[in-house]
């Protein structure tokens, strides 16, 4: 299986980089696995801001507002009980609870493999020999990446995040940067096209081969 590869200038090469067939050439029964992955990574980024307060910690509502017997009316112990208006909130939320999912790490590398395969099927894998922006200019890495004819967004696959890179693709809206042993589901799945550098290429091959089904 090969893959279109680049110059760190930009100009195509005339070899084709080979992407690993059991890396990039999985082919998943269905999608489920990918699903689960996807809402794991999610969940386990969720931020638990949502909080209530209950009966005790609304304010007010110390006094009895009528007396239990004689008035016609129902008992009612406090304005601030649930069934009032401004009331306490029954089993609401209180930021404590844990949102997080687990996933087995041989489940995690194979749904990366899937998800790896299904953009290589759809071409959106290059290889690029050097990520090396001419003084680390964000306009030089858009020039770039506008002159291997990558549009949408963009995943950017390196071997490690420099503070070059980082300060040219930082202010790219549709362009990530990720490091090679960090690649993941999410962001192969919302990428319009996959760049790896020839580096990053190998050690994201080696960390997904080595976990290969026998």
């Amino acid at each position: 299986m090969a893959t279109p590869t680049y110059t760190k200038t930009g100009a195509k090469a005339t070899a084709a980089a080979k992407l690993d067939a059991s890396v990039f050439g999985v082919s998943p029964k269905n999608h489920a696995l990918l699903q689960q992955a996807y809402t794991a990574y999610l969940a386990n980024g969720r931020q638990n801001l949502a909080v209530t307060k209950t009966r005790a910690e609304v304010s007010g509502g110390g006094r009895k507002p009528w007396r239990q017997k004689g008035t016609g009316r129902a008992r009612i112990g406090s304005i601030r009980a649930p069934q009032w208006r401004h009331g306490g909130i029954v089993h609401g939320p209180t930021g404590m609870e844990n949102y997080s999912q687990k996933l087995s790490l041989s489940a995690k590398r194979q749904a990366i493999r899937q998800a790896l395969s299904l953009a290589a099927q759809d071409n959106k894998i290059s290889v690029i020999e050097a990520l090396e922006p001419k003084d680390a200019k964000t306009a030089a890495l858009r020039s770039l990446l506008a002159k291997m004819s990558t549009t949408g967004r963009i995943l950017l696959v390196v071997e490690h995040k420099t503070d070059e890179l980082l300060r040219a693709s930082r202010n790219l809206a549709d362009v990530k940067l990720v490091q090679a042993a960090y690649v993941n589901v999410f962001d192969v799945l919302n990428a319009d096209h996959i760049i790896f550098t020839a580096e990053a290429l190998q050690t994201t091959t080696a960390w997904l081969h080595s976990e290969e089904k026998k």
